[in-house]
């Protein structure tokens, strides 16, 4: 078959969307091919009742990087969402992420000095040195009360794991801030496109050939054969036929249904923390866009979110970067390394779990060293 093209690019996500985007606009010939019925991978929206729904999940998009942020807003103009998600333990409301209102809420401290305090005498009362496992580096950020009520069961129903398992390095992410701020990011900038996600997927693949329905897999020769160089963002273990074994990943199973009230729980994001519920959060997703004009409609759409093993007829969310799976990407990762012509990229093909952010930069960057050429703005 004629190289028609000079990049095949197999996933519709943000990683091979933005370094379709990119090599368009140095007049490269690019496919984008995805197995899904939809462009945008897990970032896709499905509109219901006005409402775009997050089909995989709720989607924040956050970054300190001006560089992502203003070549982002490019292609579509973001709101001024921030995200403050509420945690409810046996009924009980609690502010997230960890910060002074928090504190308060859980022990009736008004200061930062009366918090820390807390905190130290629960982390000493433990004994904890150096944190060995996900519940050691709990208890020594936010006391044994917090990790007890807001960490521990939500993380064991997340992962399908003890805490006492799971490496410390998962709950250092979290942020803990001794500030009534209940803003769960850091970053310089934050927000959803107005009008959703697919605004800012179809900006960046306009007037680029894309394929729906079509996996790489079932012809592959074929797909190899039309272009110059390949850009794959699916799983890595698949791309190299599994030759030392699977990766393993956590995968989320959605409930969603549409509610005749015009607000069901007054926050886009609440996260259950007790094992009494089986799901881990309720997203209503209406709260993503309050400027939408759905939005105060007598319509409402909710998903609960189940975690789960991952099986071949789930999607892979989260790898699970334990010892085993560490060593065994990284001999695919040699693999990968040493296969010219072929670029691996994303949270799949890296087996790493990144932000959207940091999937955007990551694909900039790549494109660049990929392709000898640099990318300004």
């Amino acid at each position: 078959m004629e190289k028609k093209y000079d990049y095949l690019i197999v996933g519709a996500g943000l990683y091979g969307a933005t370094f379709a985007c990119l090599a368009r606009r140095q007049g490269k010939r690019c496919l984008v091919i995805e197995k899904r019925s939809h462009l945008g991978g897990n970032a896709y929206c499905e509109n219901v009742c006005g409402i775009n729904v997050h089909v995989y999940g709720a989607h924040i998009f956050h970054t300190s990087d001006k560089r992502v942020w203003d070549f982002a807003n490019s292609f579509v103009p973001f709101n001024r969402y921030t995200n403050s998600p509420i945690a409810n333990y046996h009924g009980k409301l609690y502010n997230l992420p960890f910060n002074m209102n928090t504190f308060y809420q859980m022990w009736g401290v008004r200061t930062p000095e009366q918090a820390r305090k807390v905190i130290e005498e629960q982390k000493s009362a433990a004994g904890i040195g150096t944190p060995r496992n996900l519940e050691e580096q709990a208890i020594s950020l936010v006391g044994r009360d917090i990790y007890e009520c807001l960490v521990k069961e939500y993380t064991e129903k997340q992962w399908g794991r003890k805490c006492t398992e799971l490496p410390p390095f998962i709950i250092k992410r979290l942020p803990v801030r001794f500030t009534f701020d209940n803003n769960y990011f850091n970053d310089t900038y934050q927000g959803i496109p107005m009008g959703g996600f697919n605004k800012l997927v179809d900006g960046l693949l306009e007037g680029i050939e894309a394929l729906t329905d079509t996996d790489f897999f079932k012809d592959r020769k074929k797909w190899e054969a039309c272009a110059d160089k390949i850009v794959f963002s699916g799983k890595i273990d698949e791309f190299f036929d599994y030759r030392f074994g699977k990766l393993a990943y956590r995968s989320v199973r959605f409930e969603t249904e549409t509610l005749d009230v015009q607000n069901f729980q007054g926050n886009a994001v609440m996260n259950f923390t007790s094992h009494d519920e089986p799901y881990t959060r309720i997203i209503e997703h209406k709260h993503f866009e309050p400027e939408s004009p759905a939005y105060m409609s007598g319509r409402t759409v909710i998903s609960r979110e189940y975690s789960s093993e991952w099986t071949e007829d789930s999607e892979p969310f989260y790898p699970v970067n334990d010892g085993t799976n560490g060593t065994l990407y990284g001999k695919y990762r040699q693999l990968a390394d040493a296969l010219p012509g072929v670029l691996f990229g994303g949270h799949l093909a890296e087996y790493r779990y990144y932000d959207m952010d940091d999937v955007i930069a990551k694909a900039m960057n790549d494109f660049e060293r990929f392709s000898g050429t640099r990318h300004e703005g």
